[in-house]
């Protein structure tokens, strides 16, 4: 049931639009390392182009995206429909991260609005995109974003996120560099 395509359509990017939560997944090339799937929202996914994607990412208590696209790039994000017709849209890529600095920051930060926790974005160059049916997943009302991410990197304060990204976010649990750590 599964359709292929070469690029983001139009359509695709009204669903992605229309979704409030996507994943993010990404692997090292170890056997041993760790696959990584996140779970993502707050308004944070933009399609820049039919092939290029970019998201805002928020300090977190790992940085594996960062260390897996630094090693490798493999990146695969998928979204769900929680409601209306069922449907999955997967975008196969490879991608890198840009941090506030970089060159590309100015234009890329423009597209969002920022956050207290923003740590960087994660920018994907798209090659392969699916759809599939997605009658396994179950219908979900939503209610709202969560304010947990904000009000801690408030508390936390700039020094504070700043300490908490030198222990936590430099290396990813396999012990790979990030861009934060590189």
């Amino acid at each position: 049931m599964g359709k292929f395509f070469d690029d983001i359509k139009p359509v695709h990017q009204d669903f992605i639009a229309a979704q409030k939560l996507f994943f993010v997944a990404s692997a090292p090339l170890s056997d041993q390392g760790h696959v990584n799937l996140s779970p993502k929202g707050l308004d944070s996914f933009r399609v820049l182009s039919p092939s290029k994607v970019a998201y805002l990412d928020i300090v977190g208590s790992g940085n594996e995206t960062s260390a897996h696209l630094r090693e490798n790039g493999r990146i695969t994000f998928m979204f769900c429909a929680f409601d209306g017709p069922p449907n999955i849209l997967r975008l196969y890529g490879k991608g890198y991260t840009v941090l506030p600095g970089d060159a590309e920051w100015p234009e890329l930060s423009a597209l969002f609005t920022m956050l207290p926790a923003t740590r960087q974005i994660i920018v994907a160059d798209i090659h392969k995109v699916q759809t599939s049916c997605g009658f396994g997943v179950p219908l979900y009302e939503y209610t709202g974003e969560r304010d947990h991410a904000a009000k801690w990197a408030e508390k936390k304060g700039p020094e504070g996120l700043e300490a908490y990204k030198a222990e936590k976010n430099l290396v990813s649990m396999d012990g790979l560099p990030t861009e934060l750590g590189a």
